[in-house]
């Protein structure tokens, strides 16, 4: 048995501005693979913590094997505990979205990088950390041959075999999720909106390929759950307090019949609950969105990203303003709330076709409305058209209406990319809470901003 620490490094940055604050299930799925495997584990979530007691926490465990998450928005933290924690344990691993797609920089700060799913990776890495047997057997990784065993050979960096994805997903335990900390999640649930509510991930990966999209975690793989092991999931969350679930599937509603099932096993076990997902407006139709909303869900989000068919092709969204108007309508007609995505001055986009992405926007009948600037994120093949124009890595709390920059030499700057992204909630918030007096409103505010950002640079 070997002592595990694993570390989801997620501090809240003091300008956030998002709703949405949930626990890590990837890096609790692999706890709970490693205590099935007879590890000690520990899960070290920061989401609610400082530095300073996170960092005691940590040192508090004494593991002898530290495993940190990381994606773009937590490299500083992630490197900062690799650093701090080095002396402490005997073997560091770095996973998740980023080490999978730019392995090598971690391999200057830990033993061992692990690329795409990590659950058996880990099982079978412990193994021959145990029993100091080549790394090379394992698949799924990377390493500096000099780091972990320096007497085995000179210096340099191997990536051995990719791993092949386990098709039987209902074969991995559920995530861990007494090693999170639940009362804090439930806390801040029902102080932000009046009620807790937590994931569950009833599939891995996604078979769409938009380009912004990061999936590098699955490869691009899609593997579906059971209804009965989905069901099974959301018994053991609803026990631990939650009021409501939120399915973190990239696409929930994908498959109709399964959909059909996970709803009727719901029905079929007499569970009252409330619950959302994300989805694609060309896979749900009236039919499904009722027998939805009938299971419990109250609120379907769709990732519609643009208002200018041009753009939407560009993404490789594959999907029309069309479509997105009529999935809208269609959820609606069935009851349920709709939210909805959009990226502005994306690459590509001209004022013209941000301006006309805020109008399609404020036209639809939407409950929230989230706009961002555009993320060219390692791994995704819009990093590779834009990847000569980075400027510079994503860094919390650097701007003072968000947590979040631009990070490439954009033909648009930040300035301009907020001010749309502030002009486009402004008027969604007006056509929401102004009622009669909103096309008066949005006439007298439309026209003057629209000019303005068509002059900002």
């Amino acid at each position: 048995m070997t002592s595990v620490l694993l570390i989801y490094p997620f501090f809240i940055p003091s300008r956030d501005r998002s709703i949405f604050r949930f626990p890590p299930l990837g890096v609790s799925s692999i706890a709970a693979s490693l205590q099935e495997a007879g590890h000690s584990v520990s899960l070290l979530d920061c989401t609610f913590l400082t530095r300073h007691e996170a960092m005691r926490r940590a040192v508090e465990t004494q593991a002898e094997v530290v495993g940190i998450y990381c994606m773009v928005t937590m490299l500083d933290d992630c490197l900062w505990f690799a650093k701090q924690l080095r002396g402490q344990s005997k073997l560091m691993v770095a996973g998740g979205p980023l080490p999978t797609c730019d392995p090598i920089p971690f391999t200057k700060h830990f033993d061992i990088v692990v690329r795409g799913e990590g659950e058996q990776t880990m099982i079978d890495l412990l193994r021959a950390y145990a029993e100091g047997s080549e790394l090379s057997s394992v698949p799924g990784i990377g390493y500096r041959t000099g780091g972990l065993f320096p007497e085995k050979g000179e210096d340099k960096i191997c990536f051995t075999a990719e791993r092949p994805f386990e098709k039987d997903v209902d074969q991995f335990p559920f995530p861990a999720r007494d090693l999170l900390p639940n009362k804090d999640y439930i806390q801040y649930g029902r102080k932000k909106y009046g009620y807790s509510i937590t994931t569950v991930m009833s599939t891995r990966g996604c078979p769409y390929r938009c380009e912004f999209c990061s999936n590098v975690v699955f490869g691009g793989s899609f593997r579906e759950r059971s209804a009965k092991n989905v069901v099974d999931e959301i018994e053991e969350v609803l026990k631990l307090g939650y009021d409501r679930i939120s399915f973190a599937d990239d696409v929930f509603p994908i498959n109709a019949s399964r959909v059909s099932g996970i709803c009727k096993e719901i029905e079929r076990r007499g569970l009252r609950f409330l619950w959302e997902c994300l989805g694609r407006v060309d896979t749900l139709d009236y039919s499904m969105a009722l027998e939805m909303k009938k299971a419990g869900c109250t609120r379907i989000y769709f990732g519609i990203e643009s208002g200018d068919e041009r753009i939407l092709k560009l993404m490789n969204k594959n999907i029309t303003p069309d479509q997105a108007r009529a999935a809208v309508e269609t959820a609606h007609r069935a009851g349920l709330e709709v939210g909805a995505f959009f990226i502005l001055f994306y690459p590509g986009d001209t004022n013209e076709t941000v301006l006309k992405s805020l109008r399609f926007a404020s036209s639809l009948q939407l409950d929230y409305l989230g706009l961002s600037m555009p993320y060219p994120l390692p791994g995704t093949a819009l990093y590779e058209r834009v990847k000569d124009q980075i400027t510079r890595e994503w860094r919390s709390g650097e701007n003072l209406f968000g947590s979040h920059v631009l990070t490439y030499n954009s033909e648009f700057s930040e300035a301009k990319m907020w001010f749309g992204i502030l002009k486009g909630h402004t008027q969604f918030m007006a056509k929401r809470r102004l009622g009669k007096l909103a096309p008066l409103f949005l006439y007298l505010f439309e026209k003057p901003t629209d000019f303005f950002l068509k002059l900002m640079k």
